[in-house]
């Protein structure tokens, strides 16, 4: 039997209606959609941690490495036990929690806020294990489960245009379109992607978004080639966290094999212990709990949607054995020096190429361990132009929410709240939150109080507190 038909067998591909080359296929378009994270990860908490001896390009390196393996780890047990089409790494958002407010705003060291992601997933693990968290997730009002996958649309769509340079912050819309478009080499390689990957798209071409993301990057590298990276940075749209000498090319950091000794940051979480705080050390594992367990309920029932894995009732089945990959990926990253693992929002790309299994999961992982003897490989694709198949992705999932029953207000305010506050908080959680209070409010305003669940009103008054304690100034 050949490797073909052992992964097919394994991973019972044939009942599942897809093929071994289209999960392969699926696992790259994930791969690279996801890969910016080596780059970005490393970018954010270089920042906060300070090994002594240890230069900035070298622990940028390492802490490559590490997100490499965390990475690696979360998602080879969502592909072998959970067998799923999800892929995993450290979560956006978290890392810069751990970063920016826990270190730097709250003064605390960092091997104490990787103690906390450590605790952290250990109680995941624990939850997990005794159905606890599934017991939650099957809380969740149906119209939010309904209306996550087109909230995560929105926020993909965002993510992915502000990525791209189409959009940038404006101090009296918040939000407005790139005053420098015309100007800006980025935006305009971009918008000619997105439009190829969209034609290509709608033409029916398989391995669309692949195609599209390979021949941004290829044009965004000759025009480098050209001279077109001297930009004036003065040009660059408000609030942009791109760096101007990577603006057509990936990351342009250097390794050698000192980045592969990882010694300094594996295991510095146990150092962490010797420096807590218990009312602040509670604070913060409650703070990376709350977000990460809502962000992968989010993102495990919103992408589970859009590749129809969701039962009668809007639950995903079996949900337990990816939250459990989920908890394993957070300790170990907690272990080996990286912020909360979590399941990436960008699985969706290859659930749209047509990922159904774990084996989908698994090419993620393989060319994750893959970029390890390449560090930075994964780098090598440009941000915007993996992004484009964010807003590619994002466009589909908005046709999750036609299963909202619209003209029922109990079911349309909760849904509506959902996909409305996802993209302009930029959280799942705080959507699903959304949903979560207003569901019972209105449901007991209509008359219908008899449709509600204790645990429902359990989760809401939950939400309230997290927000109260969120928003104080406690933290």
């Amino acid at each position: 039997m050949g490797l073909t038909e052992t992964l097919a067998d394994y991973f019972d591909i044939h009942r599942r209606d897809t093929t071994v080359r289209t999960e392969l296929l699926a696992g790259l378009t994930t791969f690279l959609t996801m890969s910016y994270i080596v780059v970005v990860n490393p970018a954010i908490l270089s920042q906060a941690i300070d090994i002594e001896g240890i230069g900035d390009g070298r622990l940028y390196a390492m802490l490559a490495v590490v997100t490499i393996i965390s990475a690696a780890v979360a998602t080879l047990v969502m592909a072998l036990y959970a067998d799923r089409p999800f892929a995993q790494a450290p979560g956006m958002g978290l890392n810069a929690f751990f970063a920016f407010t826990v270190v730097f705003g709250m003064g605390v060291h960092w091997t104490t806020a990787l103690a906390a992601v450590f605790v952290e997933g250990v109680l995941f693990i624990v939850l997990t294990a005794v159905g606890a968290r599934e017991y939650i997730i099957r809380l969740f009002p149906e119209p939010v489960k309904l209306a996550v996958g087109s909230g995560i649309g929105l926020f993909l769509a965002l993510i992915g245009f502000e990525s791209m340079r189409v959009v940038a912050s404006d101090a009296a819309t918040f939000v407005t379109f790139s005053p420098v478009f015309a100007k800006d080499p980025v935006a305009i390689i971009s918008m000619i992607g997105l439009l190829g990957t969209l034609a290509l798209y709608a033409r029916g071409v398989r391995g669309s978004i692949i195609i599209g993301i390979i021949g941004t990057s290829v044009v965004g590298y000759a025009a480098s080639a050209m001279g077109f990276t001297a930009f004036d940075p003065a040009n660059v749209p408000q609030g942009s966290a791109i760096a101007t000498d990577i603006y057509l090319t990936g990351s342009t950091a250097t390794y050698d094999l000192a980045a592969y000794d990882i010694r300094p940051l594996a295991g510095a979480f146990l150092d962490g212990f010797g420096r807590v705080e218990p009312f602040t050390f509670a604070l913060i594992v409650f703070t990376f709990f709350f977000v990460d367990f809502f962000d992968t309920a989010g993102t495990l029932v919103g992408v589970g949607q859009s590749a129809g894995f969701l039962d009668e009732d809007g639950n995903l089945p079996d949900i337990d054995k990816p939250l459990m990959a989920d908890a394993i990926g957070t300790t170990v990253g907690g272990m080996l020096g990286t912020s909360t693992v979590t399941t990436y929002i960008e699985s969706a790309s290859g659930v749209e190429e047509g990922g159904r299994t774990g084996l989908t999961a698994l090419t993620v992982a393989g060319l994750f361990i893959l970029s390890l003897a390449f560090v930075p490989l994964a780098a090598a694709i440009p941000m915007y132009a993996s992004h484009i198949a964010l807003v590619v992705i994002g466009i589909v999932m908005l046709g999750n929410a036609v299963a909202v029953a619209w003209d029922d207000l109990t079911y349309a305010i909760p849904a509506g709240l959902t996909i409305m506050v996802m993209p302009f908080t930029f959280s799942i959680a705080y959507g699903i939150a959304a949903g979560i209070i207003s569901y019972p409010v209105v449901k007991l305003a209509a008359g219908e109080s008899e449709d509600l669940h204790i645990g429902q009103w359990v989760l809401a008054g939950a939400f309230v507190v997290y927000f109260a304690v969120r928003t104080s100034g406690v933290m």
